[in-house]
């Protein structure tokens, strides 16, 4: 088997945090939540990465990255671009939203040639989940078999507002069977609760209830399936959403499950999510990155 490539979804701006957060440093280093992803996947056994950003974005990126953690992991770039659609169709004049995070995967599709894992740039997901993915993608022989680390609800839910999280439903053996996505989920009196209608009501979820961040293991087979079924997202989204309609990852994958072309293997991680989701999240960001250090579960300086 191929070593598994390690794909991070950086083109996104943060809207409710007020500006470009993936390069916000985080420690008094100068890091930013990226690089301890980027430790934890080296350290996991990721050799290769590559960032999906927008193409006026790479000079920071380069910046940040190459004389850092560039040192010690072969870095790409790949540019999430509008016009990256097939021939025959048009992009609505007003259409500035890129086409989704399945599009944003799209756009790696000539630097990949093996398995490959997918975060989020912003993200901070521990040490676990890349150790366990990695390894599963370098011993998995079926490209028909996908997998994805699972958070425990509770460890993944800020307390400065609410955030969306996919409420995963797993068979005893350990197997994906469903993804809910619930666009508004916060901390209430009773416990994590998620509405539907903008706060009028509240439905409470269990905290150990096992929710997905984004955090995907795929085979080639994944990147093959998403180009064939790009045309058909658009003809969809530019009949019915042309501005806003997304090409979702966790939407394809939950097609292939039910359509019986994929399965996909849960692997539990037991660390705690952490993310700059609001401007007051950085302050706690920074203290608990600060104490894992203390503890000596990072060294001081990541990248020397």
């Amino acid at each position: 088997m191929k070593e598994p490539t390690l794909i991070i979804m950086a083109a996104g701006m943060g809207s409710r945090y007020g500006g470009l957060k993936q390069m916000d440093p985080i420690t008094d280093q100068g890091e930013i939540i990226l690089d301890f992803s980027l430790y934890d996947a080296m350290m996991a056994g990721f050799k290769k990465v590559i960032f999906v950003i927008k193409e006026e974005m790479e000079e920071d990126f380069r910046a940040l990255i190459d004389d850092r953690a560039g040192k010690h992991l072969e870095v790409n770039y790949a540019f999430q671009k509008l016009d990256d659609i097939p021939e025959g169709y048009a992009i609505p004049e007003e259409r500035q939203k890129p086409w989704g995070t399945a599009h944003a995967v799209l756009s790696c599709r000539h630097l990949v040639d093996g398995p490959f894992t997918v975060i989020n740039a912003d993200d901070y997901y521990g040490p676990g989940g890349f150790q366990s993915i990695y390894d599963f993608l370098l011993n998995n022989g079926n490209e028909h078999c996908f997998c994805m680390a699972g958070f425990k609800l509770e460890n993944t839910v800020t307390e400065n507002g609410h955030v969306a999280r996919g409420v995963c439903e797993v068979s005893p053996d350990g197997i994906l069977t469903q993804i809910t996505e619930r666009t508004k989920v916060m901390w209430q009196p009773d416990g994590i609760c998620y509405s539907e209608d903008e706060g009028e009501t509240w439905h409470q979820l269990p905290n150990d209830a096992t929710v997905s961040m984004n955090f995907w293991g795929y085979t080639l087979y994944m990147m093959k399936e998403m180009e064939q079924r790009l045309p058909g997202f658009l003809e969809k989204t530019l009949r019915e959403n042309p501005l806003k309609g997304e090409f979702y990852l966790p939407l394809v994958t939950d097609e292939l499950i039910k359509e019986g072309k994929a399965t996909v293997k849960v692997l539990p991680s037991p660390d705690k999510w952490y993310g700059v989701t609001y401007r007051a999240d950085k302050e706690m960001v920074t203290a608990a990155l600060q104490s894992m250090k203390d503890k000596g579960l990072y060294p001081d300086k990541l990248w020397k």
